[in-house]
């Protein structure tokens, strides 16, 4: 049997928790997971899944945060998994799970390990007894709103400086960055490495390789997406292409277009069973392996 579904949280939750996203898999193949601008927290009642990446262990879970990063990953249920994931954007995961960003960045992390982290398990085991999955998003609905009102103070600025970032798809260096919002660059540094997790460079680098993944993906030519995205030149957007996706641009979106070929990409399942859809509206996150 399968199943899933996807969801936008209650409007309480906007815009920092994005996505609700439920899944069942009873085939698994190997995924690899792109570097996004989100916070991925995934609260499993199914069999654990087991994360590499580049230079790291693999880490087995049932249950994971996976923090704001630079390098790929592959992700593979190990059985028939289950869970809900829960997509946010990194200023609000600070909030909700009260610790610094930069102790998640770059590492798949047990929910369990953070400071009263024992909540996050018991929410996972009471989504497990629910009958479906309009019935689990509603006791995230539920649950969040408080756990949000009681997490640290955060700063607007930061949130106003992401999303200049995010508007200018990655343009925005770190010197204006602290001009708009009013700080010094070493404060801009400090105050991203607390509520992002990576640093304004780094975090520029992610939503730049989600801009030229989306144009890339849409059609346009090398040459003009590393144009429109700033690169140097086409050799620059392959290298670090290479380094965050473990895949040239032509590889990439060849293996898309080959989903895509199939009736995969974007939909929920692929011709053999396997859940195929991004994981976050808007983003390219995701190719099946």
């Amino acid at each position: 049997m399968r199943g899933g579904a996807a969801a936008l949280p209650h409007p309480r939750l906007r815009p920092g928790v994005l996505r609700y996203h439920g899944y069942r898999l009873t085939v698994s193949r190997p995924r690899l997971e792109v570097p996004v601008g989100a916070v991925t927290l995934v609260l499993g009642f199914g069999a654990p899944v087991r994360v590499t990446a580049p230079g790291q262990e693999a880490t087995t879970l049932v249950s994971l945060i996976g923090g704001l990063t630079t390098l790929p990953a592959v992700g593979e249920h190990l059985g028939v998994g289950a869970g809900v994931e829960v997509l946010v954007a990194p200023w609000t995961a600070f909030r909700l799970l009260g610790v610094e960003q930069h102790a998640l960045a770059r590492r798949c992390t047990d929910p369990g390990a953070l400071p009263g982290g024992e909540r996050w398990h018991r929410l996972a085991e009471a989504l497990a007894e629910l009958p479906d999955w309009p019935a689990r998003f509603a006791l995230l609905d539920r649950t969040l709103p408080a756990w949000l009102d009681a997490g640290p103070a955060w700063s607007p600025r930061v949130e106003y400086a992401w999303r200049l970032l995010e508007r200018s798809g990655g343009r925005v260096p770190v010197r204006r960055l602290a001009a708009e919002v009013g700080w010094s660059e070493r404060q801009t540094q400090s105050r991203f490495r607390e509520q992002i997790g990576l640093t304004p460079k780094a975090a520029a680098r992610v939503v730049r390789l989600q801009r030229a993944v989306r144009l890339l993906t849409s059609g346009l030519g090398q040459a003009e997406t590393a144009a429109l995205c700033g690169f140097y030149d086409q050799a620059h957007l392959s290298g670090e292409f290479r380094a965050m996706t473990d895949r040239t641009p032509g590889a990439f979106t060849a293996a898309r277009a080959a989903l895509t070929a199939n009736g995969a990409a974007g939909a929920a399942y692929g011709p053999d069973g396997e859940h195929v859809r991004d994981r976050l509206g808007g983003a390219v996150t995701s190719l099946l392996l």
